[in-house]
């Protein structure tokens, strides 16, 4: 059986077994052994010239290695690949491997590898020691450039923000370098986080209510205070007028027994100070807006002008702290 080279043995281990034929062949390897190799399926070939010396599936992280080797070194990870790689939870799921090259790059798409040519990289792309990944921010408007669904779109910079990926000057930013390439969805989803919405569901529960003859003007996520000036828990969204609440529940929230237990402690206390709160959950938001719609309607007009005998204010909203990877 044939040894491999140590300093060749340090590449493989630093690569996670993805070595190109260039590697393979400075190694001392020529292409005949690089073929039987992969004839008995000692080694598989992933990609134009690039090899995985070992078999079976490929993890995330050596399909994103590969996909780079094959790009070339100037190549940018990005799309839903880097997000998956900063560790968004809403993105979503795929094999594919979407990286951006600069536009006179010859490289074209192959196997998981998706391939995008710009005239100008990432400035702000960080550094790894195998590939360099684009900022959240133009990971977010790139991938979403690519998906066909508002709602993955929303969910995605909802947690840029949410999190704090990304603010909302340096998405604003990166949609204005996109220009308007497919960018009506994230341009859609942008306006209503700019609006305060910080998922999601919060995003198409104000979609639902947005048409409404009736409602005044929604506070998302407002920090509220009761008439002494102590802080209340803050609601997803509030109407202060007629003091409505409204709250989307999601099932992911409320899996152990204390999320629920702190779900109630909020409503309690909302309602000790006269709020009144409406809960919903996305599935219903999603499945009959219509009468979420009139819900909130009757609460409100059954309530109008009560918000003001509470002397209940909002606070002005605050960015929320950057998060790190």
């Amino acid at each position: 059986m044939r040894t491999h080279p140590p300093e060749f043995s340090d590449l493989a281990e630093r690569q996670q077994q993805i070595v190109t034929r260039a590697q393979l062949l400075a190694a001392g390897f020529d292409d005949m052994y690089l073929y039987r190799q992969t004839r008995r399926a000692v080694w598989q070939r992933v990609l134009p010239a690039t090899y995985a010396l070992v078999t079976g599936v490929l993890t995330d992280e050596q399909r994103r290695i590969s996909a780079a080797l094959y790009a070339g070194s100037e190549a940018q990870l990005t799309g839903l690949a880097a997000l998956i790689w900063y560790g968004f939870r809403q993105s979503p799921r795929t094999d594919a491997v979407q990286l951006v090259v600069p536009h006179h790059a010859r490289r074209k798409s192959a196997g998981h590898a998706v391939i995008s040519r710009a005239l100008a990289l990432d400035a702000r792309a960080r550094t790894t020691p195998l590939y360099p990944v684009c900022s959240p921010a133009r990971a977010v408007v790139d991938a979403a450039r690519d998906l066909r669904q508002l709602r993955p779109v929303r969910a995605v910079v909802a947690e840029a923000i949410q999190r704090g990926y990304a603010d909302l000057a340096s998405l604003e930013e990166e949609i204005r370098r996109a220009r308007r390439s497919r960018t009506a969805l994230i341009r859609k989803a942008f306006s209503e986080v700019s609006q305060g919405a910080r998922s999601a569901p919060e995003a198409e529960l104000g979609e639902c209510l947005a048409g409404s003859p009736v409602l005044s003007q929604l506070h998302w996520n407002p920090r509220l205070r009761d008439a002494g000036g102590a802080p209340l828990p803050t609601p997803d969204a509030y109407l202060p007028d007629a003091a409505v609440a409204l709250e989307v529940d999601s099932q992911e929230y409320h899996f152990r027994p204390g999320d629920w237990t702190r779900t109630l402690d909020r409503h309690n206390e909302l309602s000790r100070h006269g709020i009144l709160v409406l809960h919903f959950t996305p599935a219903q938001i999603r499945r009959d807006p219509r009468r979420i719609r009139q819900t909130v309607q009757d609460a409100y007009e059954s309530r109008r002008g009560l918000g003001v005998t509470l002397r209940l204010r909002i606070d002005p909203p605050h960015p929320p702290e950057p998060a790190s990877r």
